[in-house]
């Protein structure tokens, strides 16, 4: 792997990365192995954390209690992966903070049911792939195809 951004830059590029994205796959492990399933990712400045609604009589929120470890995958114009650790948060004030009419209808309940918690994820490490730049990318392809050292990063790996 190689780590070439420092940790602010990194965040800052992730950042971007990801902003605009509703939903995100959140992968959890499991006895029999690892389950994906599309998740909304909450709409706040990504700080190193990512945010989930979801309820207590799910799937994922069992695996979470046996196993923390998470891996997000964002798919857009650009491609990121983040790992990291889940926290269970059963904050009323938080959940009501990120509450949203569409989830009255999706997750057919209110703000202040006691089996709505929130999954917090503090990002560990993150890879990313650009690929909606084309100057970008025509620029890292020349640069390779002329054996110049390329400076142009359409893959990195930050340490969070």
């Amino acid at each position: 792997m190689h780590h070439h951004e420092t940790n602010r830059e990194g965040l800052e590029t992730i950042r971007k990365l990801i902003k605009g994205i509703d939903t995100a796959m959140l992968t959890t492990v499991t006895d029999e192995g690892v389950v994906s399933r599309p998740m909304k990712t909450q709409d706040v400045e990504f700080d190193g954390d990512i945010w989930f609604l979801t309820k207590k009589d799910t799937s994922k929120y069992h695996e979470l209690l046996h196993n923390a470890k998470v891996n997000v995958a964002y798919a857009d114009k650009s491609y990121v992966s983040i790992s990291g650790t889940a926290e269970i948060v059963q904050s009323r004030e938080k959940v009501k903070e990120f509450w949203n009419p569409v989830y009255e209808k999706m997750l057919e309940t209110s703000w202040d049911d006691p089996n709505i918690v929130l999954i917090k994820i503090k990002a560990e490490t993150a890879e990313y792939w650009e690929s909606g730049s084309l100057i970008k990318q025509a620029k890292f392809l020349f640069e390779k195809l002329t054996g110049k050292e390329t400076e142009s990063k359409l893959n990195d790996t930050v340490r969070l």
